[in-house]
């Protein structure tokens, strides 16, 4: 009983809660600039090319099997149509002249709303 009496009575600490919401913002405002600035820099560097511009391109890629592939390549206005597998590289075609660039707009499916997905997911049972 003397024991109890005689330890201080421990006071809590102030805490200031705007103080400290307003660091756990600031260090999250970092993070999310330091991950846009990392992929900005990332694309910034794999965009480099030699002087003369990038002469070799692939346009599209096909998956055949489980290892082999067609790949579909722009070079100097040629366009090749290549097969990859276990064996190597062949050339299967050569088309000459320049390709009609396909329509963009065609090619890609109009965008949902976060709306229209959200009344989809709410749908399925």
């Amino acid at each position: 009983m003397l024991l109890a009496l005689a330890v201080p009575a421990v006071a809590a600490p102030d805490i200031n809660l705007g103080g400290e919401l307003v660091r756990v913002l600031l260090s999250l405002l970092g993070i999310v600039v330091l991950i846009f600035a990392a992929g900005w820099l990332s694309r910034r560097l794999q965009a480099r090319t030699v002087p003369g511009g990038r002469r070799l391109r692939c346009v599209e890629t096909m998956a055949v099997g489980a290892r082999e592939r067609l790949l579909l390549i722009d070079a100097n206005g040629k366009r090749l149509l290549i097969g990859v597998g276990q064996g190597g590289m062949r050339t299967l075609h050569v088309y000459e002249g320049e390709a009609a660039a396909p329509d963009v707009a065609a090619a890609m499916p109009a965008p949902v709303g976060f709306g229209e997905l959200l009344a989809r997911w709410k749908r399925t049972p």
